[in-house]
């Protein structure tokens, strides 16, 4: 972090309340931003597992159920972050995103699709003016691992090229090593690079071991200006988990308490079926209340699970489950 006061933070607009001293602070300095990350009170683990067990259990009504799929689709970011995409790829990809079920048009459209910077001019191309947004990782995704040049570079070609988000990656080894002004720093520096588009914070939370390291990452990343922030890459073995979704709502409703600021979360990785999709929204609406419950507050980074989701929606109207195959493979 430089010396200089930082130019995006201000008391009127990233005010936080540091925990047990009631004292509403802005940041200027790496030594604020230490204090206040370092005076957020722990996770209780076993607490936070069990009331993501316990809301699982809950029963959904056949009218709700179908209300809540088409929720659920409706925040999906359709995902292709593979080596052989091609423009091709894409083009279905954009087609699906925006017609779900090719069928049916009462199936709402997807909030965006998510694909590399180079593919960004193609899917803005397809999908003209869609309300699907098009999403591009960036900032060396998914390592994170490069300069702040370069990475800014990746940022800045993705908005040129017609990116409406950035799904940026924070280092976790300059998080993990306490290098919290490094980060912080990038992140606010990325924000200002996106202009116009919404930035999605990633923290890899697969690799920041702890429940209290995820909650820390989160106040980092929306006092640095995140609109929203997302549990990971889906290149991890350990991606999003309904206790680490639990501690970043928490985080966004108590940052929201705070600063008044409104900041999504995106959980992405390893979320493929409708049960998964409906136990997000269970435990969204039970910790941070309905405001959440939209595309503007709530994502799910997904490939397979819109099928599950057309799948089980189309259960819910005939009363039956279809074939797999009855939905394009994109």
């Amino acid at each position: 972090m430089s010396t200089a006061p930082l130019r995006l933070v201000t008391e009127e607009d990233c005010g936080v309340i540091i925990s047990g001293a009631n004292q509403l602070a802005s940041i200027q300095s790496e030594a604020q931003l230490v204090a206040v990350l370092t005076s957020l009170s722990g996770v209780d683990a076993v607490g936070a597992e069990a009331r993501v067990a316990k809301l699982a259990t809950r029963s959904i009504k056949k009218s709700t159920k179908l209300a809540a799929i088409d929720l659920a689709i409706s925040m999906v970011d359709l995902t292709t972050l593979e080596g052989a995409d091609t423009p091709g790829r894409v083009t279905s990809l954009c087609t699906k995103a925006q017609r779900p079920d090719a069928r049916d048009p009462n199936v709402p459209s997807v909030a965006a699709v998510c694909v590399y910077p180079d593919l960004v001019a193609h899917a803005r191309t397809v999908l003209g003016s869609s309300a699907v947004k098009v999403a591009a990782v960036a900032t060396a995704f998914p390592s994170g691992r490069a300069s702040m040049k370069v990475k800014l570079l990746d940022v800045a070609d993705a908005v040129e090229a017609g990116a409406d988000e950035i799904d940026m990656v924070i280092d976790r080894g300059a998080f993990l090593s306490g290098r919290l002004g490094q980060v912080f720093d990038e992140i606010v520096a990325v924000k200002e690079t996106c202009g116009a588009a919404h930035l999605k914070v990633i923290l890899e939370t697969g690799e920041l071991v702890t429940y209290d390291n995820v909650r820390r990452a989160s106040w980092l990343a929306m006092l640095g200006g995140a609109d929203f922030i997302k549990t990971s890459t889906g290149k991890v073995p350990v991606a999003a988990t309904t206790p680490v979704a639990l501690v970043m709502l928490e985080a966004v409703r108590d940052f929201a308490e705070s600063s008044g600021r409104l900041v999504g979360v995106k959980v992405a990785g390893g979320i493929r079926t409708s049960k998964d999709a409906i136990r997000y929204l269970v435990l969204v609406n039970e910790t941070v209340g309905s405001t959440w419950l939209g595309p503007d507050l709530f994502r799910f980074g997904a490939s397979s699970l819109l099928n599950d989701l057309l799948r089980q929606r189309l259960k819910q109207q005939r009363g039956a489950y279809v074939r797999a195959d009855e939905f394009s493979g994109d």
